[in-house]
């Protein structure tokens, strides 16, 4: 039995349970002080470990590069102040008692502090309490309270700005799934720590009411008690009582001033590029034009007779060799960046003097983005451009989505654009254009703003939403009026994924083609070997991949594509009718994209009136037929327009037609209503209800 309690105590000795332990017992431990006598010496030990504890708190806020670094810190606000106000009443309570018996009652530190920092004249003392408590409540705690107050606010306000933000991001291909979460809770958090410090900040202006209510209790009580339980003359009582007091409450004063320090330096520092000191450092001294400046005023004021000469001109020799040494680093850190360009100017080869070859002979890239030179840093290895590393996450993302890997994005400067300019060429051709400003951000109109903001107006290049660009310092403000932020590199990064996602079908091409086969193959050998290219050819295969990508159709199931491909390329080779069969065996997945889950298939239909008439018009024309231009044009407006009243209402712009008039429908109707999606009814699996919510064709009364 004593053999089992040890392994017990073991178990609950080990190094995570104290850990967990810990928290609990400094609490009652502090409560504790408050109705337990103390001795002397444990007040002592207590009031330095207050001290301590102070400026550790302070150190750590110094050297957090975010407020969420030190995301415990409201809680730290209420224990140091509990534990401020227990050693106030358990040093109050040896004071009382112990206080006729001399300076020394109530311990060393109280005496120090009463003796040493105030020279043991109680009337300084009263005065630089008064001054310390002044600065801590009136000061310092009001204006962190105020910064944490208004920034809890503009946190909250933001959040649904900064929430789209992130979908933006994710849609867009940017981050992942764990990235996305990883930043709401990063949101949340944010917004659960301002409005934490708005309320921690009353404990410590509660704490220095305390303290003055504590001294003037302590200052009466040792009076009354003094002079009628000890017998002691008024002014000794007075004297003595009141010394205590003021060192008991400049003990407990400072670290509440350190704390509250503290907490002004959390809540008012802004970016997180690094440590407090190494900002201070960095923004405050790197301008060496400042620094001369300031020298030369100071030394000018040393100058003037009965200044104190000596101290203002050797601060302003001291600020002139700052400088001095400032602009020395600049230069060398100028000179060094540019030797790498001179050296491979240098070292560049002369001008080819022989005859043209077939290798001056460029190959037209497939998908191509130039950039004007004020965007040059974007797309900049040796700078770490973030535009670099976006790209490389839309293809993965393209890669996972649409079903295979399309051709690398070949950057180049083109010094024909603007300087903050742009152009996004598909096989040499123009595709895409815009303008991004680095350092700026963009903040986009989703319909639903609550105010205007001053900048540069705009329009999203991908979508075509009003934006304005706008200083970073504005993205606060952004957020809570209710637009979606994002920077330079993420514009042009979301224009670049937009328009690869609109002409998948021809990034496509032989090459991709036979290499998503070698992928497939390596999982289903014999499948390809017996389709491609004994049964069809792979140009076939790729046509028919293509019409599937025109149509947003994903190839992910290239194991379902091929199979289909493979039973049906005996009785024909024509791709349309390929591309027919392949949609109806992805029926299930191409409903499920356009509604997801199990809700009802709320779909556009065709008055059975016209659909006899078109469908009479593919029995005499085929493939070829044509439709009358009166009835095209009413066709066409008619789409659109409930195509549109479809989208208000927030249901996809869906129409359902029979297989037969299917192709010929998206083909027609794709370029008037590009957003529109034309299925048929083979491709709706049994399982979907369908309800047809508005007819095409029937007369607009």
């Amino acid at each position: 039995m004593a053999l089992q309690d040890t392994l017990n105590l073991r178990r609950l000795l080990t190094p995570s349970n104290l850990r967990q332990l810990a928290a609990p017992i400094l609490i009652i431990m502090i409560l504790s002080m408050m109705v337990l006598p103390l001795p002397v010496f444990l007040l002592d030990v207590f009031f330095t470990f207050n001290i301590a504890i102070s400026v550790m708190v302070m150190l750590v806020a110094m050297y957090s590069n975010r407020p969420l670094d030190f995301s415990v810190f409201p809680t730290v606000l209420l224990v140091t102040t509990l534990l401020r106000l227990s050693l106030n009443v358990a040093s109050t309570r040896i004071v009382l008692l112990e206080g006729h018996s001399g300076p020394d009652a109530a311990g060393k530190v109280i005496e120090a502090f009463g003796n040493f920092l105030v020279g043991g004249n109680t009337a300084v003392g009263l005065v630089v309490f008064v001054i310390l408590t002044l600065i801590n409540f009136v000061v310092i705690t009001k204006g962190a309270g105020r910064i944490a107050e208004v920034s809890a606010r503009f946190t909250l306000d933001a959040m649904p700005g900064k929430q789209m933000a992130i979908d933006a991001d994710l849609n867009a291909g940017l981050v992942d799934e764990s990235e996305a979460k990883r930043r709401r809770k990063e949101i949340a958090q944010e917004a659960d720590f301002y409005g934490a410090m708005d309320g921690a900040s009353k404990f410590v202006r509660g704490d220095a009411v305390a303290g003055i209510l504590i001294l003037a209790i302590n200052v009466i009580g040792g009076l009354f008690v003094g002079v009628m339980q000890h017998d002691m003359a008024v002014g000794e009582a007075a004297h003595t009582y009141t010394l205590l007091t003021i060192g008991d409450g400049l003990v407990a004063q400072i670290p509440a001033l350190i704390i509250s320090v503290a907490a002004g330096l959390v809540v008012s520092r802004v970016g997180d590029d690094g440590d407090i000191g190494g900002l201070v450092i960095g923004q405050l001294f790197s301008n060496p034009q400042v620094l001369i400046l300031t020298g030369a005023i100071i030394g000018i004021l040393g100058l003037i007779p009965g200044m104190p000469n000596l101290v203002f001109l050797l601060l302003a020799a001291t600020l002139g060799a700052l400088a001095w040494l400032r602009r020395k680093r600049m230069e060398e850190e100028t000179l060094a960046a540019r030797a790498p360009a001179a050296a491979a100017q240098s070292a560049a080869p002369p001008p080819d003097a022989h005859e043209a070859s077939w290798n001056d002979v460029a190959q037209v890239d497939v998908l191509g983005l130039e950039v004007g030179y004020r965007l040059i840093p974007m797309v900049d290895k040796g700078q770490d451009g973030e535009l670099l590393k976006r790209i490389r996450g839309l293809r993965k993302k393209f890669a996972q989505e649409v079903g295979f890997l399309s051709s690398p994005v070949h950057i180049r400067d083109n010094l024909e654009l603007k300087p903050n300019g742009y152009r996004i060429a598909l096989k040499g051709v123009e595709v895409g254009a815009g303008e991004a400003y680095p350092g700026q951000l963009m903040a986009i109109n989703p319909g639903r703003v609550s105010g205007p903001l001053p900048g540069r107006e705009t329009t999203d290049p991908a979508f075509g939403l009003p934006a304005v660009w706008i200083d970073p310092g504005m993205r606060e403000n952004a957020h809570a009026l209710g637009y979606t932020v994002v920077d330079a590199s993420t514009v042009v990064a979301t224009h670049l994924n937009h328009v690869i996602l609109n002409h998948a079908a021809e990034l496509l091409g032989r090459q991709e083609t036979q290499a998503l086969l070698d992928h497939v193959s390596k999982d289903s050998p014999k499948l390809i070997e017996d389709l491609v290219p004994k049964t069809l050819p792979i140009g076939t295969l790729q046509r028919v991949l293509q019409n599937l990508l025109e149509e947003g159709v994903n190839i992910r199931d290239m194991r379902s594509i091929i199979e289909v491909l493979a039973e049906n390329a005996p009785r024909t080779q024509d791709a349309v009718q390929l591309t027919a069969k392949v949609r109806e065996a992805l029926g299930r997945a191409i409903v499920q994209a356009l509604f997801p889950g199990s809700a009802e298939v709320q779909v556009m239909a065709l008055e059975p009136a016209l659909e006899r008439i078109l469908l009479q018009a593919m029995g005499t024309g085929g493939e070829g037929a044509a439709i009358e231009p009166g009835l095209a044009d009413t066709l066409l407006r008619q789409t659109a327009e409930i195509a549109q009243r479809q989208e208000d209402i927030g249901l996809p712009p869906v129409l359902l037609v029979p297989a037969s008039l299917r192709m010929l429908l998206s083909r027609f109707l794709r370029r008037a209503v590009p957003s529109l999606k034309v299925i048929s009814n083979n491709e709706v699996p049994e399982s979907r209800t369908i309800r047809v919510t508005a007819m095409v064709g029937m007369q607009q009364g």
